[in-house]
């Protein structure tokens, strides 16, 4: 073994040693079980430290276990391994493990699981460039699962399958977020179509967390500084597979009311409450993990919410004697940046009033004047009226940058143009890592149990293996009946659980509805629209020109049928009244049970209208989805995409592997481009999508449409997967060496 391998190994276990020197209030999930032989424990114990590792949340054969102890309980509480353990006893259980079938189950899943934690052999250990400490990866939001509502959209969901698929590879990899015992608002539709949001209480004892302490016992406690005062915070872990997040919280006695609910919400707030995030989160962040006694190979901004976290760096500089430019260099060496943001609007600002009040206590520790502090967030640091702006310190402060798709690379080096005035737009340091899924995540349990029998049960490693996945066009790893097959059992598994949806929903807005039973139908073309509401994603769109939809949803032979499901921001009262709009088109008389909306958009209902759609519609005003990636995950399934010209889509799409709507012309009447983008969606439908649907061979099989499926296997898995995203990554940005 090479000498760079034995320092890299004894680097690695120096960082697990790290992570587990506190105690946790649960020393039964300390991750010292898993360098152990963990299989000389009990299986109650084995099955408590895999329900706290949400490595579970993609495996389906662990799923089913905790299904199969209480599936009352697994769906009450919308699939919590962690409430499953809670309703069932240690008596219980250990009577249940006396099923010889349900304990051989039981043996298989842990031994996988347990392989996984401690295996060497990763793509990381392969790899020839190796990271002696581990990435820190700064979100404001981790959307992990459904059991863990502290997630609002995309930029939640992928930071945690980026945190995944560090795990599968094998990357060392901390996740710092904030822990919001509110979580994202409870969707729920008034009579009048209208958004209604409810913000349930969630009790840390009944999610897969440990409360950090100190090795001598009691809770390790950081503080910030905001305005006058001082602002302390504890910290949960949360395992994933083998990486961890830690998710920060106010909530404590030691604080004022005010600051005890600061990290309450998801975005929640005014401006005060935002700042004051964002504070906790970047400089709490640096903070913390000083306190833990990590030291980061690399600090990964993912979006501008953390950026804070810049100036700490620089703070702790400034003490060691480096004068500021010595400080700066050496901050930026260490710092990376992901923009997800293509509008200047959506980039978070503060005045010079508001920075200075909040952050004048923590800044005059520096010994620096405000306007230096203003300097760093302005394109323009001596226009006094500029704003300070996230982004730009954060670009500032930063050895690299990337946009989150090719498109959307070129338009933030636009946006940003101005911040490098001696440079051409091209070179511009903005680069760019497309977007990805991460695929065993969003594969449902029927698509684990295609591909496990097809491919084998390794599928997922052979995730960024293009020449494998080639072999889906000549038709070696599935039949064109195969794959019929199976898009007719996850579209049935769609419409049931609509209907199962919809009882809940018209039970309590509208009564019982005899008419549930016939909402949808398993041989009709589905086309699912599913996403956040804001009004730029347009998903009225379809409906523009109504007469003309209504005669395809009505069509006795080739009918369509549309699924809609999201959220607007409870302050986006556009987005609502989008959202309205989409409500009367499920009351209107001829639509009725052939359009639908299903209420309280999550993960969970995320996987089955991705699993079930025959098309994924998306049609946003170009070019103002960055990336998007709900349409990535429709085809492991066998769905296809038809989507504007617009973030990933311009990339993935070949011609055959889906379709496009309109080209990558933007007119500057909104109304003209839309008249034009809804033409050219109704003329690919009646062209292209329903005829290539509904024309069947002698074995009522639609041979052009199975084509267009493989296509799309073959071309899309491969490459809009997080395995390829965080490689991109690990060779592009946190492998590069720092020049502090």
């Amino acid at each position: 073994m090479s000498i760079r391998m034995h320092c890299f190994l004894w680097n690695f276990r120096q960082f697990f040693r790290i992570l587990t020197h506190a105690k946790t209030v649960q020393p039964q999930s300390s991750a010292k079980a898993f360098v152990s032989n963990s299989s000389h424990q009990p299986f109650a114990e084995r099955l408590q430290i895999l329900a706290r590792n949400l490595w579970w949340t993609w495996n389906p054969q662990a799923q089913e276990i905790f299904r199969e102890l209480s599936p009352l309980t697994w769906e009450r509480s919308n699939h919590s391994a962690i409430d499953v353990l809670h309703e069932v006893s240690h008596t219980e259980l250990a009577a249940r493990l006396h099923d010889s079938d349900f304990q051989k189950k039981v043996h298989r899943v842990l031994e996988e699981f347990e392989s996984y934690m401690q295996t060497g052999d990763t793509w990381a250990s392969r790899h020839p460039q190796k990271l002696m400490q581990p990435v820190a990866y700064f979100s404001a939001e981790f959307g992990l699962h459904e059991s863990l509502p502290i997630y609002s959209g995309g930029l939640g969901v992928l930071s945690g399958d980026h945190t995944k698929s560090a795990s599968d590879l094998g990357i060392p990899f901390i996740g710092l977020s904030l822990f919001y015992r509110n979580g994202y608002f409870q969707q729920h539709l008034g009579p009048d179509g209208w958004q209604e949001e409810s913000y349930p209480l969630y009790d840390p004892v009944r999610l897969p967390l440990e409360l950090v302490t100190r090795e001598e016992g009691g809770r390790l406690l950081n503080s910030v500084e905001i305005g006058h005062s001082t602002v302390y915070f504890q910290a949960w872990r949360l395992r994933v597979g083998r990486a961890f997040i830690y998710l920060l919280d106010t909530n404590l006695p030691e604080n004022d009311r005010h600051f005890q609910g600061l990290t309450g919400h998801v975005y929640g707030g005014d401006v005060d409450t935002r700042i004051g995030q964002e504070i906790v989160l970047g400089i709490g962040g640096v903070r913390f993990l000083r306190s833990m006694g990590i030291e980061p190979s690399v600090f990964h901004m993912n979006e501008g919410h953390s950026a804070f976290l810049t100036l700490e760096l620089l703070r702790e500089q400034l003490k060691q004697g480096k004068n500021l430019e010595q400080a700066q260099k050496s901050v930026s060496a260490r710092c990376i940046f992901t923009t997800h943001t293509p509008v200047p609007a959506g980039h978070d600002r503060f005045s010079a009033e508001h920075l200075h009040d909040t952050l004048g206590r923590f800044w005059n520790d520096t010994g620096l004047t405000g306007e230096q502090l203003m300097s760093y967030g302005r394109i323009d640091p001596s226009d006094r009226q500029e704003m300070f702006t996230m982004t730009v310190m954060a670009l500032k402060m930063s050895r690299s940058a990337n946009g989150v798709s090719e498109l959307h690379g070129q338009v933030s080096r636009e946006m940003w143009k101005e911040l490098y005035p001696e440079k051409a737009l091209r070179d511009v340091p903005i680069g760019h890592i497309t977007n990805g899924i991460h695929t065993p995540s969003w594969a449902t349990a029927k698509a684990h149990e295609f591909w496990n029998k097809r491919i084998g049960v390794d599928w997922t490693a052979k995730l960024m293996d293009s020449q494998f996945w080639g072999k889906m066009e000549n038709g070696e790893i599935a039949t064109d009946g195969e794959l019929w097959a199976l898009r007719y059992a996850l579209r049935r598994d769609l419409v049931e659980f609509v209907r199962q949806r919809l009882r809940g929903q018209f039970a309590r807005t509208e009564g019982e509805h005899s008419s549930i039973d016939r909402t949808l139908s398993s041989d009709t073309l589905t086309i699912c629209f599913a996403r956040r509401f804001a009004t730029y994603k347009r998903a009225p769109l379809v409906f523009r020109k109504l007469d003309d939809i209504i005669s395809l949803v009505n069509d006795p032979n080739r009918p369509i049928q549309f699924v809609f499901a999201g959220k607007a921001h409870p302050r986006d009262h556009e987005g609502k009244r989008y959202m309205q709009s989409i409500i009367e088109m499920t009351r209107h008389p001829q639509l009725v049970g052939k359009v639908v909306f299903v209420e309280n958009y999550d993960m969970n209902v995320a996987r089955h209208l991705i699993s079930g759609a025959d098309v994924w519609l998306n049609t946003p005003r170009r070019p103002l989805e960055a990336s998007g990636t709900s349409g990535q995950k429709t085809v492991i399934h066998g769905g296809l995409n038809f989507s504007i010209m617009d973030g990933w889509w311009p990339e993935g799409y070949n011609g055959t592997n889906g379709w496009s709507i309109g080209d990558d012309t933007a007119e500057s009447d909104l109304g003209l481009q839309d008249d034009k983008d809804f033409d050219s969606l109704f003329r690919t439908l009646t062209e292209r999508v329903i005829p290539e649907f509904y024309d069947r061979n002698a074995q009522g099989i639609p041979e052009a449409w199975i084509k267009h499926i493989r296509s799309a296997m073959h071309s899309l898995v491969p490459v809009y997967n997080t395995d390829r995203m965080v490689a991109e990554y690990f060779n592009e940005y946190y492998s590069r060496p720092q020049h502090s």
